[in-house]
């Protein structure tokens, strides 16, 4: 458990860990997503290079949460976390923001790969999550955006969750 964790790490190990991880599915987290925005953005100077952000939101989660109970719902958003990382490449970063919005940081140079890589995780998130009592269905809406020189990671986090939006707006599951 905890402590074994704090004995193998080391308590200042531990707790930078928990600061930056997400406690229910082990992903970053959105403090360890703008650190490595801010230093993206800033490594990619005046070269031209982009970086790419893709946001995802589970479409009618409310109502799984409602039907099912919390209990259901966070493992629900495990193994969307599961789908999500294995629809991705190593090089890309996936987070869980906070409830059930998600975040892909991909690669440098990525960028004519993002509609791909959405359709792929969009892909894995149609089959039916089957849990012990349970099977239930989910689908998200997913922004992309890009960002480079003169950009910031809170406006390129802005850009990304606006274009997620209006995909949810269009009738989500895009």
């Amino acid at each position: 458990g905890c402590v074994a964790l704090y004995t193998t790490l080391g308590l200042g190990r531990a707790l930078a860990h928990q600061e930056s991880h997400d406690s229910l599915t082990g992903l970053p987290n959105r403090t360890l997503l703008q650190r490595r925005l801010e230093r993206g953005l800033a490594s990619i100077g005046s070269s031209g290079k982009t970086l790419t952000l893709m946001m995802l939101d589970l479409d009618g989660f409310k109502e799984v949460n409602d039907t099912f109970g919390h209990s259901t719902g966070d493992q629900v958003l495990v193994q969307v976390a599961r789908r999500v990382v294995s629809s991705v490449r190593d090089v890309d970063t996936v987070v869980r923001l906070g409830g059930d919005e998600f975040a892909v940081l991909m690669a440098e140079g990525a960028t004519d790969h993002a509609s791909m890589l959405a359709r792929r995780i969009l892909a894995a998130l149609e089959l039916p999550i089957v849990l012990k009592n349970t099977t239930v269905g989910i689908a998200a809406s997913i922004g992309i955006a890009t960002g480079g020189a003169g950009d910031s990671a809170g406006e390129l986090l802005r850009h990304a969750d606006l274009v997620m939006y209006s995909a949810k707006g269009a009738g989500g599951n895009g």
